[in-house]
């Protein structure tokens, strides 16, 4: 699948030079209190729900009380303002986080699914990077097939949040997933730029979403969005 087809750089694209690329910056911290204002809320919300939504919002606690991960606050409070399920949001972070791994993977086998790592035949996004150690494919691999699994459970309720339209999928998750990706990659000792990044993340998200793309269509065109919301 080619970037056109999946929406184009319009609405995938990191807004205008990456605003999120921000590092905590002196000017960056109004709007870094609002975001702990909107994860609190956000919080606040997800005790209100199921039991194992408790477990899944007590995870994200865990993750925004470790500094080293300070860069991804804002993001993750787009993400939920956008009402994403909180579990898609750790499937993105549990590349870089064992709490967040544990807690998907608990997630999918109450589901039922098993966690298999696919095969390296089957991981299209990584078919360029075959330079990648043996250990990081493998990781990475795992990683596409938590997030993949967490959509299949859940489809329409994760993607309508993510979803401008039926085929454009909203700029704030490539530019998680990228930090994310960008962030595993120098815990490996590869660092490499934002930018060099993004073209993996999209075929990643490419990969992960594409099959749903033609369930997306059928929710966008049945025009009862608002009718078919989750309480």
């Amino acid at each position: 699948m080619y970037l056109d087809e999946f929406g184009g750089m319009e609405s995938y694209t990191p807004s205008e030079g990456g605003g999120a690329r921000e590092q905590l910056s002196e000017e960056s911290k109004q709007r870094f209190t609002q975001a702990q204002a909107q994860i609190k809320q956000f919080i606040r919300e997800e005790k209100k729900a199921k039991k194992r939504d408790d477990r899944v919002a007590e995870t994200i606690v865990q993750f925004l009380g470790n500094d080293q991960y300070s860069h991804l606050f804002q993001l993750i409070a787009t993400l939920s303002a956008m009402n994403c399920p909180s579990i898609f949001i750790l499937a993105i972070l549990s590349l870089i986080h064992d709490g967040c791994k544990q807690t998907v993977e608990e997630y999918v086998q109450e589901h039922r699914v098993a966690i298999s790592t696919p095969d390296t035949a089957q991981g299209t996004a990584l078919s360029k990077n075959s330079e990648l150690p043996a250990d990081a494919r493998q990781d990475l691999l795992q990683w596409i097939a938590r997030m993949g699994l967490v959509l299949d459970i859940d489809t329409v309720s994760i993607l309508k949040r993510l979803m401008t339209d039926h085929e454009n999928l909203d700029g704030s998750v490539l530019q998680i997933t990228t930090f994310v990706l960008r962030d595993y990659f120098a815990s490996i000792d590869r660092s490499a730029p934002y930018e060099e990044l993004q073209p993996l993340t999209i075929a990643i998200l490419q990969d992960i979403v594409g099959p749903h793309l033609p369930t997306m269509k059928e929710y966008f065109a049945s025009g009862d969005t608002e009718a078919s919301e989750e309480a």
